[in-house]
């Protein structure tokens, strides 16, 4: 019996450190919002899950650029996303204003936390085969960021929140359903920030930045509702020029 002299590579088990890093810390950020919410900081608990939101548009650049990326940073970024973006938001809100509707509050709160899940998986599933330009469906950052921005609005300018109760309601549920929709949202991959643009459009950039760290809270809420609006508009569009092709 001839014996192989042949050692068996030893199989890698380390994780690569710096993008779950940026992982972590979303993720912290999530749970940060929920217990500020939990000690009645809710304005605090707005802003974390913003925070939430810049990290986790970090960590997959990072591992790009350092060529860092697994399976297991993207696995460990979708369960970051589920705290951050799906149970953060809804018990932010239920604890913010939903509890004194009772059960019709839960039930509001639950369906954003429930879509935002059934958006991950579904992504997930779909990561390989789906088409780069577009999300199915709301993606579940800019979601939390409407319910954020909401808080963060009505705090700011201190709102009475039992006469707002039905539209955070109707917000939290909207939110929930777009992220589990057939809507297609742009993913602006396809913009190339490395390349060279007009003065004009860097001082519309400059401009836009500047009013949002004057109005962060506002224009914020502006945007990411603006573009939960565009899903259904892009959809409608999209399948009418496929109807005028079709009868062309």
């Amino acid at each position: 019996m001839v014996k192989s002299n042949k050692v068996a590579a030893p199989r890698n088990r380390g994780i690569y450190l710096l993008p779950n890093l940026f992982t972590t810390g979303a993720m912290f950020s999530g749970f940060y919002a929920m217990t500020s919410a939990i000690n009645g900081h809710f304005e605090t608990a707005a802003v974390a899950i913003f925070v939430a939101m810049i990290l986790d548009g970090l960590d997959g650049r990072v591992a790009r650029l350092t060529n860092t990326q697994s399976e297991f940073g993207v696995q460990y970024d979708s369960l970051s996303d589920m705290v951050s973006f799906g149970v953060a938001p809804g018990l932010v809100m239920y604890l913010w204003v939903l509890s004194s509707m009772g059960k019709f509050g839960l039930f509001a709160a639950f369906v954003h936390t429930a879509g935002g899940a059934l958006r991950l998986a579904r992504f997930n599933t779909q990561v390989t085969t789906a088409d780069k330009r577009y999300f199915q469906g709301l993606p579940s950052p800019a979601a939390a960021a409407i319910l954020a921005g909401f808080i963060w609005v009505c705090s700011e300018f201190q709102y009475d929140v039992q006469s707002i109760k039905f539209l955070a309601a109707v917000l939290a549920i909207s939110t929930g359903l777009l992220m589990v929709s057939n809507f297609r949202y742009s993913s602006f991959k396809e913009i190339d920030l490395k390349g060279k643009v007009s003065f004009l459009v860097a001082i519309g950039v400059m401009l836009g930045l500047a009013f949002i760290l004057a109005q962060p809270q506002v224009l914020l809420f502006l945007l990411f509702l603006g573009y939960a609006i565009s899903g259904p508009l892009v959809t409608l569009v999209m399948r009418k020029r496929k109807r005028q092709s079709r009868n062309s």
